[in-house]
């Protein structure tokens, strides 16, 4: 016979012998699991998920698609706001950097997925990041419009040179960059970016669209009319 013993955490089948069969007739192979650990997700299958996510090779989505969805709701909101303007409204579009703009995929994939301070600045440095291209969409349509383009990037100031030089080579253009000085490393993220996007306002702007793909990219007074979230399950930066 077969009892069962069970808890909150984990289960076990005992098996003993039915009365007058012998043990090792009997005898079943028997797992001890902890349910509440099996539950968390397991590293490696989380990396070949990623992986598949950004080849469009599994059931969770597309990553490309899914980035040039947003970009087309961006675009269709820009096209609207900059018909209906007035004449004295100086309306502007505020775009991140990393995994909005540029693309580090490459460097996460060399990587594994994990984040080396050193490693990573020396891929900045290289300035090889390419253009996501709905983003360079936007950029090349708010030129057209008239709508002048901020970047606000988590990146410091001292990877000011080369990230011009990524941008610039990738085809976007703007008219002001914003990188992290030295003396904001102990502000948190969203402080950061909105006190940037504040001087934007204080110049008489409308922010009219802001791109990011982490919710620190978009949340804090004042907030964009509009603001678009691009997905990222590879870092999450609070």
């Amino acid at each position: 016979m077969k009892r069962y013993f069970a808890c909150a955490a984990f289960s076990v089948v005992l098996a003993f012998p039915a009365p007058g069969l012998s043990a090792e007739s009997q005898l079943q192979p028997v797992f001890s699991v902890n349910a509440q650990a099996e539950s968390i997700p397991n590293l490696d299958n989380l990396i070949t998920e990623l992986k598949q996510y950004h080849d469009c090779t599994c059931k969770c989505g597309c990553y490309a698609r899914d980035l040039d969805t947003q970009a087309d709701r961006a675009l269709a909101y820009l096209r609207r706001r900059a018909a209906h303007r007035t004449a004295q409204e100086k309306l502007a579009v505020v775009f991140d950097i990393d995994e909005t703009s540029l693309s580090n995929y490459q460097e996460m994939l060399h990587a594994s997925f994990a984040f080396d301070p050193k490693t990573f600045d020396a891929w900045v440095n290289s300035a090889a990041a390419p253009a996501i291209p709905g983003t360079l969409r936007i950029d090349k349509e708010a030129q057209r419009l008239g709508v002048a383009v901020f970047f606000i990037t988590g990146r410091y100031e001292p990877e000011r040179t080369a990230t011009e030089r990524n941008l610039r080579a990738q085809g976007f253009t703007w008219r002001k960059l914003t990188l992290r000085p030295e003396s904001t490393r102990i502000e948190s993220v969203i402080a950061y970016k909105s006190g940037a996007r504040a001087q934007i306002v204080a110049q008489g702007y409308k922010i009219v669209l802001n791109v990011g793909d982490q919710w620190s990219d978009l949340k804090g007074q004042p907030e964009a009319e509009f603001s678009v979230k691009y997905p990222n399950p590879y870092y999450l930066i609070p």
